[in-house]
């Protein structure tokens, strides 16, 4: 019996929050005419989770690319010539491995620290003393990093896509001896602009999880520090599964509908 309570509380919890969640989008959008009134605060975000994230997403993207091109390398070892490499190292950093990991990393980093700064103004009533002098929280707050974290993650996974396939290039070089005139041509060989074009595309998408789980849960935060804390760990967790599980339904929609092959 109590399984089923909790389990029913669960499921009321969960529509709660994707109420919450779709309410919260709804009335941004509305507001997205009036970004421009706030472009100070928006470039303030933009910094933020662009230049903030830059060294994570450059550690992160040269061991990527690094580990691709030993595994390719491993898999192709006495069935493919490794003059295929490069192909097989820039195709899975474009479609995959650059949007979806660099989501991942930056959406742990960004939605925590979203989520822990308004949930912090949620419990020490600053957001509530916002609406009793007239402004608009949603505006202030919540517009400004949907715009800045769907703008700047774009721009990041371009960043991260680079330094994978050079990371991968240069263990190529070192580990496996494929020259770098070799892995470019490998590089260019199945090279499609739609696989780039789909790859930022995505990321739109993960940017826009990114910054409303971060403000939702920052928002619903209740208890004070304990609370905090937990509205944090429930919008790292949420973005991340979101982040995959959207994955799969953008790479369904843009790679067999939008880029369909003919």
């Amino acid at each position: 019996m109590t399984f089923f309570i909790l389990l029913g509380r669960s499921f009321l919890d969960f529509v709660e929050d994707m109420g919450g969640v779709f309410i919260l989008l709804w009335r941004v959008f509305h507001m997205i005419p009036r970004m421009f009134r706030n472009i100070t605060n928006i470039l303030v975000q933009m910094e933020r989770v662009g230049i903030g994230s830059i060294p994570l997403v450059l550690v992160t993207s040269l061991f990527v690319g690094a580990v691709t091109s030993i595994q390719a390398a491993y898999q192709f070892h006495g069935y493919v010539p490794l003059r295929y490499l490069g192909t097989v190292v820039g195709k899975s950093v474009i479609l995959e491995l650059g949007p979806v990991l660099t989501a991942l990393v930056v959406g742990g980093r960004v939605s925590a620290s979203i989520a822990a700064e308004l949930g912090t103004m949620k419990v020490t009533e600053q957001i509530d003393a916002m609406e009793m002098i007239a402004v608009d929280p949603v505006e202030y707050l919540v517009l400004p990093r949907m715009v800045a974290a769907t703008v700047m993650l774009p721009v990041l996974t371009v960043f991260s896509d680079l330094l994978a396939i050079l990371g991968g290039m240069v263990v190529a070089n070192i580990s496996m001896s494929v020259s770098y005139n070799v892995f470019a041509s490998g590089l260019k060989l199945l090279f499609e602009t739609e696989d780039l074009i789909g790859g930022l595309m995505k990321t739109f998408f993960f940017g826009l999880i990114i910054a409303i789980m971060g403000c939702y849960h920052g928002f619903a935060t209740k208890g004070g520090a304990e609370g905090v804390g937990l509205a944090t760990m429930k919008a790292v967790v949420s973005s991340c599964l979101l982040i995959l599980i959207s994955n799969y339904l953008l790479a369904t929609i843009i790679f067999r509908l939008i880029f369909a092959p003919s």
